[in-house]
């Protein structure tokens, strides 16, 4: 199954988002051309190529027919010193929104900022005229519409905010810009989130030419931390463009030092190994401006920074800067991720506004689907994603279907095509989030999955122990008969269940701790097809600290069955082993570790016949890239 790995023309972007620490969102009214250059310089010295920068709207338009001409002139300028460099950034139209605080020009008056025809061509004229004055200067790399539209103009329909959307990019491009340019509303789309807030990913994607996530998720789990921005690329990855990582970063106010790079470097690998091919830091430089909004009611916002107030980098600097040598040893430009023979399947409610369904049960998905990501990379599957709404793709050996409450009835059938063909399917069962229409939504449980299911209307079978122990009644791949796996019970009083079942034309593979059927398989046609009748990922998704979790092992044992091919695993659920293969043959393997001590393993390699050729250790959440040789 191939990987999207799509990028931008010319040297993959790797920045941050600039405000000067002159004067943050107020800094072209305080403009120090110095203190720029000498910002710049640090960023530069660190590998950095790019930054993000900004028109303050109300400072840049204050009125509806004027740009002030002095602040376009000091971005002239902050251009020249981007040039001096070596360095581009990409200017950002609409910024009414910034660091926890909305601002208006003047002239606005309430007006709405989608549908309002003459508000919409304000803007527009603002981005056009803009766009004339600075397209094709050499630091130009591209253009965002906005700064995360969706907390400043607000949620609205699709097709309004859609229709906004595209007037303005045609703007930019009336203007007479070649360059890429993206929405800028941070890719929180239902098709991304589960929430519908009108910025239509999959329909945006349509306008633009990249994809741009911010990614500011908190967790109960470290590990779902750590790979919180890459399962979003994933998502976002699937619309043919793209994706650069517009925003993320964290304040030291919430973070050490030392934590706080060891989360920029896993952020960056792993968003690296999930498709992402563009990286912009929130931010370059910390603040000293207590009394300013936003940092007088938002003070951890002063302190975000790549470096501190007076310039000096911070540990998280350092991390970018080992990135970029990364980046260039592996010649970005020239690689694309290896094939894999798994696919995570997305369901189609993670989108779509089925008639009668519940919000909550697209926000599900999101979370168990994650889970289930974290679980995949565990077992070192190295997961593609496959959205039913677009159809589920036929070029995988496993496909995983984690904690399903729902798929549309063809998702199921063509499931059990694909299965007949020679593919092993594997669902584990879940009642739902919430108690409308509560049950599994399959098109012929019984019949796919060979079992007669013994489920009582309107209640549920709970989970009543804390622990669920499942034990092998047949070996399945690595897992021997005998074999027990424990994993920690969770979830709502409607998720929290199990599915009752009887077996008829499937195997039983593994009971519960009270001796009833657990894990089952049946063969169909060529492959196979796997119930497991406890939501594990959606147990292990609800509960805090528990990665790694055994769910690895279920998905590593039907790999086996499956016969996928894992280029490079390492056999410590710790470390997650991914391929990037380079256009000139060359193959990196890219460790990345998710333990807080040192970590000494031995890549395991198809080549080498499942041999590790070398021990390699990794520091604490250490990632090494290795060059495979054959």
């Amino acid at each position: 199954m191939r990987r999207d790995f799509r990028k931008l023309p010319g040297p993959a972007w790797l920045g941050a988002n600039y405000w000067s620490r002159t004067g943050g969102p107020l800094m072209w009214r305080s403009y120090d051309p110095g203190i720029v250059r000498d910002e710049l310089r640090v960023l530069s010295e660190h590998g950095l190529n790019v930054t993000r920068s900004f028109f303050y709207w109300p400072d840049f338009m204050p009125e509806p027919d004027r740009v002030d001409a002095t602040l376009v002139e000091r971005y002239a300028d902050f251009l020249e010193a981007h040039a001096e460099r070596g360095m581009r950034t990409i200017p950002t139209f609409i910024v009414g929104h910034m660091s926890g605080e909305n601002w208006d020009p003047a002239w606005r008056q309430g007006r709405d900022l989608y549908a309002d025809v003459w508000m919409v061509a304000r803007q527009a004229w603002f981005a056009e005229q803009l766009t004339r004055r600075f397209t094709g200067h050499p630091a130009i790399a591209g253009w965002l519409i906005t700064n995360e539209m969706p907390i400043y103009g607000g949620t609205a329909p699709a097709d309004q905010v859609t229709s906004w959307a595209q007037l303005m990019v045609q703007a930019v491009r009336a203007a007479g810009a070649r360059e890429p340019v993206s929405i800028g509303d941070g890719a929180w789309g239902v098709e991304v989130t589960g929430v519908d807030n009108g910025f239509s990913v999959r329909a945006l994607a349509g306008l633009t030419d990249f994809v741009g996530p911010h990614v500011y998720r908190m967790e109960d789990d470290l590990v779902r931390q750590h790979y919180g921005a890459a399962f979003v690329c994933e998502l976002a990855g699937s619309f043919g463009r793209p994706v650069v990582l517009e925003e993320f970063g964290c304040s030291s106010d919430f973070v050490a030092d030392d934590n706080a790079a060891h989360y920029y470097r896993q952020l960056l690998y792993n968003s690296l190994l999930a498709g992402a091919t563009g990286w912009i830091a929130w931010n370059n430089t910390d603040f000293d401006l207590p009394d300013q909004p936003p940092y007088r009611h938002h003070p951890f916002e002063l302190h975000f920074g790549l470096t501190t107030a007076d310039g000096t980098p911070k540990p998280v600097l350092r991390e970018m800067r080992d990135f970029a040598a990364t980046l260039a040893r592996l010649d970005l430009a020239s690689c694309a991720r290896a094939d894999t023979d798994t696919a995570l399947v997305v369901p189609e409610v993670l989108e779509g506004a089925f008639p009668f369904t519940e919000p909550d049960d697209r926000t599900y998905v999101f979370d168990t689907l994650r889970q289930a990501y974290v679980a995949a990379r565990a077992a070192d599957l190295a997961p593609g994603l496959t959205r039913e709404s677009d159809g589920i793709a036929g070029d995988a050996r496993l496909y995983l279907v984690p904690s399903a409450k729902q798929l549309t009835a063809p998702g199921w059938r063509r499931l059990e095509e694909l299965a007949r063909g020679g593919a092993v399917v594997y669902v584990s069962y879940s009642a739902g989030p919430h108690g409308r229409q509560r049950g599994p939504w399959y098109s012929d449980l019984n019949a796919m999955f060979g079992v007669e299911h013994r489920l009582t209307y309107g209640l549920t079978d709970p989970i009543e122990d804390d622990v669920v122990e499942l034990t092998l009644t047949a070996g399945l791949g690595p897992l021997k008969e005998g074999a027990t796996l424990a994993f920690r019970a969770g979830g709502t009083e409607h998720s929290r269940a199990y599915l009752p079942v009887r077996p008829t034309t499937a195997e039983v593979v593994a009971v519960d701790g009270h001796g009833r059927p657990a894990l089952l398989r049946r063969r169909c046609g060529d492959g196979w097809i796997v119930l497991c009748v406890y939501p594990l990922e959606h147990m292990a998704a609800v509960t805090p600290r528990v990665n790694p979790e055994p769910t690895y092992r279920i998905y590593d044992a039907l790999a086996e069955l499956a016969g996928v091919r894992r280029p490079v695993r390492v056999e410590d659920p710790r470390v997650s082993a991914d391929v990037l293969v380079r256009a000139d043959g060359t193959r990196f393997a890219v460790l990345v570790g998710q333990a807080d001590t040192e970590l000494e393993v031995r890549p395991l390699t198809a080549d080498n016949g499942g041999a590790g050729d070398e021990e390699i250790t990794l520091g604490p959440y250490g990632v090494r890239v290795l060059e495979l040789r054959n």
